[in-house]
């Protein structure tokens, strides 16, 4: 029987993953792998759920140590720096969106709170700042989305009148678009 732990589990989950895609996921697939009962996950997982959200913030760690913005930082730059530094993370595991989607980021609140104080003290309005973090991450997600199904299905035929996507330069005129109306916003209300 193999020797493992918590953070042994979900790597290996990862790597599962990164292999089969989330619908085959499974912790009977999982303990296959570590060579271990199933029942034995449950020592660090009640419920695949839980393995799940513990998977997803593991998989966010590089974007969960990211550098935070100091208060001499540009937030326009720093917005757009860390919108594409979350998708960067979302697209290094397969299914990264879909493993992300509706989780919640507990361990990363004050991290969080950090970013929405940076806008803030840059002059953006409590409220448009958490709107337009949530439209950011929301966008983001979706568009990650999109782009790993699509490469999910890269094997199957496609219409030779169906346009190509160029995903990136799609994320970045959408992402130009949420700043742009965030940037006017905040000009609008600053100055009345």
């Amino acid at each position: 029987m193999t020797k493992v732990n918590r953070e042994i589990v979900v790597s290996e989950a990862l790597d599962l993953l990164d292999e089969v895609g989330l619908d085959t996921v499974s912790t009977r697939r999982l303990a296959k792998r570590l060579g271990v009962e199933q029942p034995s996950l449950y020592w660090y997982f009640r419920t695949k759920k839980d393995l799940l959200a513990a998977m997803a913030e593991a998989a966010m760690a590089p974007h969960a140590s990211a550098r935070l913005p100091t208060p001499d930082d540009d937030w326009h730059d720093w917005f757009l720096d860390n919108t594409r530094s979350f998708r960067r993370t979302l697209l290094m595991r397969r299914d990264g969106a879909r493993l992300h989607a509706g989780s919640t980021p507990t361990n990363d609140l004050d991290r969080i709170r950090r970013k929405m104080d940076f806008l803030i003290s840059s002059g953006v309005p409590e409220r448009d700042a958490q709107m337009a973090m949530l439209a950011a991450g929301r966008f983001t997600v979706g568009s990650v989305l999109e782009e790993q199904a699509e490469q999910a299905d890269a094997g199957s035929d496609r219409p030779a009148d169906m346009p190509v996507i160029d995903h990136e330069s799609a994320f970045e005129a959408g992402l130009t678009l949420i700043l742009d109306g965030l940037v006017h916003r905040t000009a609008t209300l600053n100055v009345q």
